[in-house]
């Protein structure tokens, strides 16, 4: 699932449902799209390792969730986003892109629940859901709602290899195909008639599952899953772990990677555009730009050295013939060494070596294609 950095600001920040729950468990919180989210329990290395492993749960709450329903919603979705609906079929998700019809660069990335022809859920970054409710609400054709329920449901993510097994401990469906999702009744555990929806994808590589519930249903069901996932390894998460895990698969962020400033071409997420469609917001910018060809290009980066990239830390061909820009970079807890993002001009050869400067030292870096682990969230599909 795509996610926004943190933001500064001295407005109150909202809470997740949760809240107490991880304050419970020892949390470390920062603030993230206007939200106070766990960063880490027992350490993002740990909690990383945890989901390459074998399972960890995460609290996204600050997610947005806005249902968009009416005669011909899914149609109204398709000519706004990027990504076809065409392409799948109700009971499916899909990764999409908002973009702005002038400039086609990119407002979020966000995931559409394609329910029917008539109802589409829609889950964007959290500091970017009143913006994208706001360009839809203006194209909305009469008799198209939009409905927010930013603040009126939780999102759980179950990840890693024993998810599979997690979800059944606590009787909630799973191994159904990649990026489909089942509204399941209430498991035993919540102890009332509230469901689930249950989607087969995530944001950390893994086989993994996002879970969609009201607020009043989300503590019973987040302790139920750590209590029942004790004996399968499973650790509650935090958006630390959630980042390093993303850029280890090279999944873009948005706010660092991906933004207004940057298009879909330039990003590498043509794949996530129907090219085909005769109307979505930006098409003729982005038709025009991947006939010509994107000048900038978004980059995977491993260390040849010790180097540790950062975001906004300048890449340089030679010393001093700067070539691009860091967007994201960490260390890799399971390659062990730095890895990141860099937009970087297209002229540069895209296997080439590129120095960055870290702290003032030049350190060796190799431009590669994500993901820099193998990705596992199609197994079994």
């Amino acid at each position: 699932m795509a996610e926004e950095t943190s933001t500064g600001g001295g407005s109150e920040l909202l809470q997740s449902p949760l809240h107490e729950n991880h304050a419970a468990l020892g949390a470390k919180f920062a603030e993230f799209g206007g939200w106070s989210m766990p960063l880490e329990y027992a350490g993002v290395v740990k909690e990383h390792t945890a989901v390459r492993e074998a399972v960890g749960v995460f609290d996204v709450s600050h997610l947005g969730k806005v249902m968009i329903s009416g005669p011909g919603a899914a149609d109204f979705v398709n000519a706004s986003f990027t990504n076809d609906l065409n392409r799948i079929k109700p009971g499916k998700a899909q990764y999409t892109l908002c973009c702005d019809a002038e400039t086609g660069g990119i407002v979020d990335d966000l995931i559409a629940y394609y329910r029917d022809d008539e109802h589409v859920l829609i889950v964007p970054n959290a500091a970017n859901t009143s913006e994208v409710v706001r360009r839809l609400q203006a194209a909305a054709p009469e008799g198209i709602n939009l409905a927010d329920h930013h603040r009126d449901y939780a999102v759980l993510a179950v990840q890693g290899p024993k998810s599979d097994e997690l979800l059944e401990a606590v009787g909630l469906p799973a191994g159904h195909e990649y990026m489909s999702f089942v509204e399941a009744a209430a498991p035993d555990v919540l102890g009332d008639e509230i469901g689930v929806v249950v989607c087969r994808s995530g944001y950390s590589g893994e086989r993994g599952y996002e879970l969609i519930v009201a607020n009043e249903a989300a503590g019973a069901l987040w302790d139920a899953l750590l209590s029942r996932g004790e004996e399968l390894g499973a650790v509650p998460c935090g958006l630390g772990a959630r980042d390093t895990l993303r850029t280890e698969m090279g999944y873009p962020l948005h706010g660092q990677d991906i933004s207004l400033d940057v298009t879909p071409n330039e990003a590498g997420l043509g794949w996530a555009v129907g090219w085909k469609k005769e109307t979505f917001w930006g098409r003729d910018k982005l038709v025009a730009e991947k006939e010509a060809g994107p000048k900038r290009a978004l980059r995977g980066i491993v260390a040849v050295g010790r180097g540790i990239p950062r975001p906004h830390m300048t890449a340089s061909l030679t010393a001093d013939v700067p070539v691009g820009e860091v967007t994201s970079g960490t260390f890799s807890p399971t390659l062990k060494k730095g890895v990141g993002l860099v937009l970087v001009s297209t002229t540069v050869d895209p296997e080439a070596e590129i120095g960055i400067d870290v702290r003032g030292r030049r350190e060796i870096f190799q431009l590669t294609k994500p993901p820099f682990v193998p990705s596992h969230v199609r197994e079994g599909s």
